[in-house]
């Protein structure tokens, strides 16, 4: 079976085809500036040389059309025709309380998502452009829907609830929800059999670290608690997204500086976070090179951001009453070891103890990264959302067979 995995944003579109028969990866390749008279198609057939085009692409239907096209082109494709396609996988981000898995898409299901674009209005409506881009593109080829929130539906109530009027959970589903559930049940599951344990039997710390960032304490391989909320702007110090604060700064910043409610929402998720301590960017990698060159402001800005990691992975370690396993994921989780040292170096009281000899090595393969003897197991393990995704469509779409 060959699965087409999609990732529609409001002006872009990510893809990767997937051959089930061994799970490897045939072409990925991303759209972007759909809209544009200058829409930018990126190919790269797996084992061909990549393949870029600019030309106008209005809409979503267009973009998926041309993908297709790169797909089954008779020089750079890797398909003999469309018809090669046996389903097609969609990341959706917010599935709210309904989804507490994948599923596969029917009209009730499109019609859940979009009650929730109230709740991811950035995300939601632009992954329901890709359903019905696929539809018009496809017809009678099966899709699957694949849920960013799905994994922290077996948060307790203790975790989920916030400690506001209950009316307003009941009215607007006003809880925590928890994001890049994909990448923590992923993760979460290789880290267990890298170590040869059973998931079931661990009390594990995952810690999605990129421009976005999170957290989620995975307690008997169930999701526990998760730094994320009801938006991803709760939880930790990110690239651009403040994180925790007080809840009355926004009302008291709006009021002093005469900010909107979109302006204030704006300052919080694209202009805090490391690039507003650093003063010069929102990428790690730039705010490392910052600091050893001496920038103070950039040395604050990564301090501030591994002493919020610490802080969220004792939180879960006293949760969950104790730690066996902690997982680094994501660009900066799998990329900056000085991050991860930090991290680690002030958390030892667990029993953390890192080997900073095997930190310090570039790999892009799962590994134990801590001491024979350390009793917490520290692990690198790189994510792949897209293959958890098209794994999900391929076991789905064989059971309704």
């Amino acid at each position: 079976m060959k699965v087409l995995v999609i990732n529609a944003g409001s002006s872009s579109l990510k893809y990767q085809l997937y051959d089930m028969t061994n799970e490897g990866v045939l072409a990925s390749g991303r759209v972007e500036r759909i809209g544009m008279d200058s829409s930018i198609v990126t190919h790269e057939p797996a084992d061909k040389p990549e393949v870029r085009d600019v030309s106008e692409i209005l809409d979503h239907v267009t973009a998926v059309k041309r993908v297709i096209d790169m797909l089954t082109h008779s020089e750079h494709g890797v398909l003999g025709a469309m018809t090669e396609i046996d389903a097609v996988g969609h990341r959706v981000v917010h599935g709210g309380e309904v989804f507490k898995g994948s599923v596969l898409v029917t009209q009730e299901v499109k019609l859940e998502i979009k009650k929730l674009f109230d709740l991811a209005p950035l995300h939601n409506p632009a992954h329901m452009m890709g359903i019905t881009a696929v539809e018009a593109n496809m017809p009678g080829v099966p899709q699957v829907v694949v849920f960013d929130t799905a994994f922290h539906q077996t948060m307790p109530a203790t975790s989920y609830l916030y400690p506001i009027p209950k009316v307003l959970y009941r009215r607007h589903k006003i809880r925590r929800y928890g994001f890049h559930g994909t990448s923590h049940s992923y993760v979460s599951d290789n880290a267990a059999r890298l170590l040869g344990l059973p998931l079931e039997s661990l009390k594990m710390v995952t810690c999605h670290i990129g421009n976005g960032a999170s957290c989620a304490a995975i307690l008997d391989g169930k999701s526990f608690d998760t730094s994320m909320g009801m938006t991803p702007l709760e939880g930790l110090m990110m690239g651009t997204r403040s994180g925790d604060i007080d809840p009355a700064i926004v009302p008291f910043v709006m009021n002093k500086e005469e900010l909107t409610l979109n302006e204030v929402n704006s300052m919080l998720n694209k202009h805090s976070g490391m690039l507003a301590i650093s003063g010069i960017s929102s990428d790690m990698r730039e705010v490392t090179e910052a600091m050893t060159g001496g920038d103070e402001n950039a040395k604050l800005a990564f301090d501030m951001y591994t002493y919020r990691l610490r802080k969220y992975i004792g939180a879960y370690a006293a949760a969950m009453n104790g730690l066996d396993v902690l997982v680094f994921t994501a660009g900066v989780g799998e990329n900056a070891p000085d991050v991860r040292a930090a991290v680690c170096d002030g958390i030892t009281f667990f029993g953390v103890e890192l080997d900073h000899e095997l930190n310090a090595r570039r790999s892009k393969e799962a590994r134990v990264i801590s001491t024979p003897g350390s009793r917490v197991k520290v692990l690198v393990v790189p994510t792949n959302e897209e293959l958890l995704i098209a794994r999900d469509t391929y076991a789905i779409v064989n059971e309704t067979k």
